[in-house]
């Protein structure tokens, strides 16, 4: 009996076979930024990028940058939780 295939599994195949996963997960980790972290802190951000598996996010404000670097860990868990894989391994702000 064939084995039936779902379009979801082969798409995710085919970007696997091509090296564009994890380009991908990358780009869809950027664009979750101001759904994971709300309206407030997303007016504060001018860009996200992701560089060496981390999250390089540049904030406006000194005050809110000093309060998120205590909670970088918890943000890059929350960001691969939101996103469904493992993606960056930190979150660091400038």
């Amino acid at each position: 009996m064939e084995k039936v295939t779902t379009m979801h599994d082969a798409l995710l195949s085919f970007l696997r076979s091509e090296g564009l996963e994890t380009p991908l997960l990358q780009y869809r980790t950027c664009q979750a930024w101001p759904e994971v972290m709300g309206d407030t802190i997303s007016s504060y951000t001018r860009k996200v990028l992701v560089r060496d598996g981390k999250l390089h996010v540049h904030l406006t404000s000194p005050a809110l940058r000093q309060n998120l670097m205590m909670e970088h860990k918890r943000i890059a868990q929350k960001l691969n939780d939101h996103i469904g894989s493992f993606v960056i391994s930190d979150v660091c702000f400038f």
